[in-house]
């Protein structure tokens, strides 16, 4: 009955969202889908997409943790659902919520705790707080939803001594963290404390390990195997990113705000569900000291019946501190003072000292494992009610504490209505939180009233746990399923179903135009910038080579060089670095950069774009102008004269070396002692020689081209895509190194004659996963080398 109502709960809440014509939106919809639906369409060709080529203008997505590759679930649904509907997609990551919430039910059962707690557990952990208010970000979904269940098969494999188990919890452990977010890495810290718990508190502490030590040997093994080549791939492209890592004062900013735990009691206490999106609680505009997060991330509430056990039941009545519960109250603790991040005094010491906290910049992110301690704590309440009835204030029950705790409850709530009243006197809602925080504070009365009086009898607290179910359920898929935290209708997501007319047609044009400019050999690239949020990554469905788009993980050349920025929603965003002044520049013609996709005429845009003259219009009107910019080099050439360049230097100083673009190629200097043949470099003062040789691409897909040479002489290949460790040149077959040419791109050496050169992207090969695995231990070795030698102070 528990495994039916959770189920029933769950299928109620995910109806809401096609009911009423809405979808989970933002990072979802402009991020995550069409990742997922450039994932369906390259398996649907039969291909792993390891490599993007629509995306800032080559992308590594066998290393992005946000790429869902390596996600089996997210594999499977994108094999058999190739091209699946923004509400299918939505109900398949609705849907990870459910090995959690179901592995409630063996949680409790095993702990001998009441069914009715183990479902109340599963709709907070599936509706509460975090789950609801932060569904867009499905990386963090995919994390959250499996930890119930790893956490039961771990404890399952310690009592029972079981390989069979242990091998299911280290791949459901790997499920969990395959993602590499924050969540997962909190989340895998816990399930540490867990096994660390067993240990630590069993009779012969000792004896235990080693009686264990083989299993937890095994389940170490079978984790790292699974985990070994995502995580080998992601830090290799850290090492390479934007996001090598924080500094405190950027994770200080992401600190989830103090005030914002009044929401765990008085859900809309700042208007975080009004869909007018007034919302006056802590964040960027109210907060002095600045903050980046915002209502979603500031969202704690776990339902009005549950927030009333957990004062009245909780800490009144001292049962969160039971010894049974006592390990999900010291998790919910720690995670709470690692959200609050800078207002706590530990926090900087532990990012400063504990491995990986620096790889993440919000401390909030550990809301959600605020909720799953919420989520044990109003089940685990529920059944202490539903056995002992209400608590009893007793010098035998609560020693010394019955004085104090009561007082403790009633100073909590205090506490949280005046900081919620706080903030709404600043914005003028006074009357707004009032009405929350009265509603809340009367049903809460009426359920003290009710559950107190049939506290004395056993068959009605069974009844009265259906009634909390039943509410618990009812008030968090009214207030949460498809709220203003949540949704928003799918018509804003035109690009993904029906566009309109007007930018139907430009599309059209554009994408007829690059139809024929491909059938002539030709392979330009688009820049799309302004067209609201899902436009952004709209490339990966479309196929347009984008040179820009959205993703937080970028890398750091390609940042200093083209300077595309975070997201391509905002003009504003985007920079033009010394490298590329211009559209009309030379790195912006080896890119090919050939079109550019706005969402108003080149003259509004924003007065720090250079002019562009020359350029023809496509199409424009309304919100869809297409500009062709004629100055694309091509793709692939062949170069007979090398100039040595540093590229990280180059980079630095932001100035582009001048060189001929049909005959000379700039080789990183690294890369020189590679080269068989001798290479003169050009004089610099003579005459610009004309090409002799020639390249045609005659294949291009997602991880691998083909190229046709003519060369005159002994030269290099120069291709004008994206350089990155994993990519193999094949000349007729026979193995080459791939150069880093022109500063971004890639070539490789040709002799004289008729060949065909392969380049491949093999980034699971052994080769490159030796080769990352070394340059990971290099970086770890080399702060222990810095710090020994002497400060030199500038």
């Amino acid at each position: 009955m528990a495994l039916a109502l959770i189920l029933g709960v769950w299928a109620l809440a995910a109806a809401v969202w096609p009911l009423t014509g809405s979808v989970v939106p933002w990072d979802s919809k402009n991020q995550f889908y069409p990742t997922l639906r450039y994932l369906g369409a390259a398996l649907a060709h039969g291909e792993l997409p390891l490599w993007n080529p629509y995306h800032f203008g080559g992308h590594p997505s066998a290393a992005d943790p946000q790429s869902l590759l390596f996600t089996p679930t997210m594999l499977l649904f994108g094999w058999l659902v190739p091209e699946p509907s923004m509400q299918l997609f939505d109900i398949v990551v609705f849907a990870h919520f459910l090995p959690g919430a179901l592995a409630m039910v063996p949680l409790f059962r095993r702990r001998g705790w009441h069914p009715a707690g183990a479902v109340v557990a599963a709709i907070v952990f599936m509706l509460g707080g975090s789950a609801t208010a932060r569904l867009q970000h499905t990386g963090m979904i995919l994390s959250y939803g499996f930890f119930p269940l790893a956490l039961w098969l771990l404890e399952e494999a310690m009592d029972r001594r079981s390989y069979r188990f242990g091998a299911l919890f280290a791949v459901s452990a790997a499920f969990m963290t395959i993602g590499r977010d924050q969540v997962a890495f909190l989340c895998a810290l816990t399930l540490i404390g867990v096994a660390a718990q067993r240990i630590l508190t069993a009779p012969q502490p000792l004896p235990y390990f080693r009686s264990r030590a083989g299993l937890l040997v095994c389940m170490a093994a079978i984790g790292g195997a699974l985990l070994a080549v995502p995580v080998i791939l992601t830090m290799q492209f850290l090492a390479t990113s934007t996001r090598p890592s924080f500094g405190y004062g950027v994770a200080a900013m992401g600190s989830l705000p103090p005030e914002s735990l009044a929401t765990i009691l008085f859900g809309n206490v700042f208007g975080s569900l009004r869909w007018t999106y007034d919302y006056w609680g802590p964040d960027w505009h109210s907060l002095a000291e600045g903050t980046w997060t915002d209502r979603a991330t500031n969202y704690l509430f776990i339902g009005t019946l549950p927030a009333l056990l957990l004062i009245w039941h909780g800490i009144a009545g001292g049962r969160l501190f039971a010894r049974e519960f006592r390990f999900f109250l010291v998790v919910g603790l720690l995670a709470l003072l690692y959200a609050l991040g800078r207002y706590t005094p530990g926090f900087e010491v532990i990012f400063d000292h504990m491995p990986g906290v620096n790889l993440y910049r919000r401390p909030a992110d550990a809301t959600f494992l605020v909720n799953i301690a919420l989520s044990f704590a109003a089940g685990y309440l529920v059944h202490r009610y539903v056995t002992d009835g209400v608590p009893q204030w007793s010098r035998a029950a609560l020693g010394k504490a019955r004085l104090v705790l009561p007082f403790l409850a009633v100073g909590l709530v205090g506490l949280a209505a005046a900081s919620a009243l706080a903030f709404a006197m600043k914005a003028g809602q006074i009357p707004a939180s009032l009405r929350e925080i009265s509603a809340a504070l009367v049903t809460a009365s009426l359920a003290m009233i009710l559950l107190a009086r049939i506290g004395g009898f056993p068959r009605w607290r069974e009844a009265a746990a259906l009634v909390l179910i039943a509410a618990t359920g009812g008030e968090l898929v009214l207030r949460h399923a498809a709220s203003a935290l949540n949704a928003e209708p799918a018509e804003r997501y035109a690009v993904f179903r029906q566009l309109p007319p007007e930018q139907l047609q430009g599309l059209q044009i554009l994408k007829r135009e690059l139809a024929d400019r491909h059938a002539q050999g030709d392979y330009p690239r688009v820049e799309v910038l302004g067209l609201n949020g899902p436009w952004q990554n709209a490339s990966m469905v479309l196929e347009l080579e984008d040179i820009i788009g959205y993703n937080p993980l970028r890398l750091a050349d390609y940042e200093r060089a083209v300077g595309p920025g975070e997201n391509a929603e905002d003009p504003n965003l985007r920079t033009f670095p010394a490298t590329f002044r211009g559209y009309k520049c030379q790195l912006a013609s080896l890119l090919g950069l050939e079109y550019l996709v706005l969402d108003r005429p080149i003259e509004k845009l924003p007065r720090h774009f250079p002019r562009l003259t020359g350029a023809e219009v496509v199409y424009g009107t309304g919100k869809m102008w297409i500009y062709r910019l004629n100055t694309a080099s091509p793709r692939a050439y062949v170069a007979h004269q090398v100039n040595a360049v540093d590229s990280e230097a180059v980079l630095d100083q932001e100035e582009l070396p001048e060189f001929n673009r049909q005959t000379e190629a700039l080789i990183d200097e690294q890369n020189l002692p590679l080269l068989k043949a001798r290479f003169a470099p050009a004089a610099p003062n003579a005459p610009q020689a004309t090409a002799k040789s020639e390249a045609r691409i005659v294949s291009y897909s997602r991880n691998s081209v083909a190229i046709d040479v003519q060369a005159s002489e002994a030269g290099i290949l120069v291709l004008h895509d994206i350089y990155y460790p994993g990519w193999e040149a094949l000349v007729d077959g026979e193995r080459k190194p791939v150069l880093r040419a022109n500063l971004l791109f890639r070539g490789v050496e040709v002799p004289t004659g008729r060949h065909r050169v392969e380049f491949h992207f093999r980034p699971i090969s052994i080769e490159n996963l030796v080769a990352a695995a070394s340059d990971l231990v290099k970086t770890e070795q080399e702060p222990i080398r810095t710090a020994a030698a002497p400060a030199v102070v500038p």
